[in-house]
Formats: structure tokens, sequence, C-alpha cells
């Protein structure tokens, strides 16, 4: 059964799963999950097991795992355009402001229970640890961003380190326990996660240069959001290092009218978009590397793809 067959039955079942008793609770997390997405995460949870399993047969632990990291992913969005004040979302308008804040912040919440009440359903004590420690780096990574709104002392490698929290860290806990499911070997096991890892990584880096270079429509969120709101991504911090007036544009925190025009300018001006995009190759690079291990197949073609897929989005 190809993987497409599995994320459509995987679109009906979410709509399924946040079922609540309060009718604005169901129709704020249903808002989202109608609006799509990439389902990045659930088709690598479908391609790992396809790549540890024999005849690449799917297990019903493993569809079930693919649903819980979309919600947990979901609801981690939720909060996220509460605190970034973003209004739109795939493209419709957000939660909280198609609703309002304390609701949004309740569906969170609640997709976030409903995650841990799956996981918890797993009965895969491993796969439960794996997962959950993706919730902590979720807040931790939330934490770092607000706090360093505007900083311009924070470093490349701080960058890194709260685009793991915030993303990587799920992509790859979502390969991992999909292999610890599969009953694999912890080298097998460790090999995914570093796949999982370093594709998250890429992927944000990626998404970063497209708030830079990306239109409204395409991004599915206003250009140049994380910019407004000072969170300074990889095209930005290189392009600090080459245009001084950036830095100053920067530290007046966008006060004067035009400023984000200029500072958006600016960045396209500079190598800073050149250099993200080689940080996020250097990082697929290193994901291709970690699947050296699996034998030529489909499936490995594809989890290949995949790397292709998240570079060419800004090609």
């Amino acid at each position: 059964m190809p993987v497409k067959s599995y994320l459509e039955v995987l679109d009906m079942n979410l709509k399924t799963m946040v079922k609540a008793r309060n009718p604005i609770l169901y129709a704020a997390a249903e808002h989202l999950f109608s609006a799509g997405g990439k389902r990045l995460r659930p088709t690598l949870v479908f391609l790992v097991a396809q790549a540890t399993m024999k005849s690449n047969k799917i297990l019903n632990s493993h569809k079930r795992l693919a649903e819980i990291t979309e919600i947990i992913h979901t609801a981690s969005l939720v909060h996220d355009d509460v605190l970034d004040d973003c209004t739109t979302r795939r493209g419709v308008n957000s939660v909280h402001s198609t609703f309002n804040t304390k609701v949004a912040v309740l569906a969170g919440d609640f997709l976030f229970a409903q995650s841990s009440w799956y996981l918890a359903n797993l009965e895969n004590l491993e796969a439960v640890k794996i997962i959950s420690k993706v919730i902590i780096d979720f807040a931790e990574g939330e934490i770092q961003q607000n706090l360093t709104q505007f900083d311009l002392t924070i470093s490349t490698s701080d960058y890194i380190e709260k685009s793991f929290y915030k993303t990587a860290s799920l992509i790859a806990a979502s390969c991992k326990a999909t292999a610890v499911i599969s009953n694999t070997s912890k080298n097998m096991q460790n090999n995914f996660y570093s796949y999982g890892k370093h594709l998250g990584l890429a992927f944000q880096i990626i998404d970063d240069i497209l708030d830079i270079v990306g239109s409204s429509k395409s991004l599915g969120k206003p250009a140049g959001s994380d910019l407004r709101n000072g969170n300074l991504t990889a095209p930005i911090l290189f392009a600090l290092e080459e245009q001084p007036e950036l830095q100053l544009i920067i530290e007046r925190e966008f006060y004067k009218e035009g400023d984000i025009v200029k500072a958006i300018e600016l960045v396209r001006k500079s190598q800073g978009i050149q250099k993200a995009q080689d940080l996020a190759q250097e990082h697929l690079q290193a994901a291709i590397n970690s699947l050296k291990f699996l034998p030529n197949s489909d499936t490995y073609t594809s989890l290949l793809k995949i790397t292709e897929y998240i570079l060419f989005q800004i090609i």
C-alpha cells in the first residue's frame, strides 16, 4: 500500500480523533486539520516503518504514531500563532483570529492532552519516552525564542539549538520512535534519529529563508512575519555580518515606517540567503549520510527524495 493511501486514511482519522465535548474546541482543532499542511511527519513515520519492517508491513501502532505526531505538531502551531500573533496559518485564518486567544490556548492544550492519551495507549514505553521529550523541547524552544527577540548577540549555534527544539526534535523523535516500534537495533534507531534531526534542521532553515523570499500566498502566513517579531534566523544572522544598516533597523525594532521592507531588501541584497541555503544543504547531506546503512529500495529512494523536496522549495 503506497504512503499516499495511508495519508488519506490519516486525514480522515485526525478529524474523528479530536472529538471534544465542547463544540468550540472541536471546531478549533478541526479548523487546522481541514486546512491540510505538508504532512511531513506522518509521511516520515510511514516511510521509516516500511524501511524497518519485512514486506514493508505497517503496524497499527505505526499508523497511530503518525497521527500522534501530526496532532502534536498542530498543537504547537496553535500556540505558536498565539505567541507570534500570526493571523493566518496554512492559508486560512489562525485559530486565535477565528475564535479568540483563550480558545486557541485551550485548543492547543486539548490537542497536547489528546496526543498524550493516544501515546500512552501505544503501550510501548520506549516510544512514549522518546515522543514525550518533544513536548518539553517545544516549551524550551518557545522560551528561547521569546527571550532572544531582537537580540543581536545570538550566534548561529544558538539559532540551531532553538531550531532543534522547535522543529527538528519532533521529526527526529518520530523517526526514532517508528524504528523502536519496529523493534530494530539501537544502532538503526539512532541512525533514523540522526536522519530526522538533520532533515528537521534543514527544513527549519529553508522555512526561515522562505520567510524572507516567499510570498504570503506560498507561505500560508504573512511574509516577513518572523523578522517582524524579532526572530533572528539564519539568513538574517548571516546578512548582519555584511549589512551594518540592518543592525540599526533591528536595534530600533522596526520602529520607523518602511523598516520591515528595508530590512528584507537588505537581507536579499546580502549573501545571507545563499549562506543559509548552504547551511541547509550541509544538514541535508548529513541526513542522507545517516541512511547509508539502508539497502537500495523504493522506500530508501523516497527518504532521499524528501531531502530534495525540502531544498527545492526555494530553488
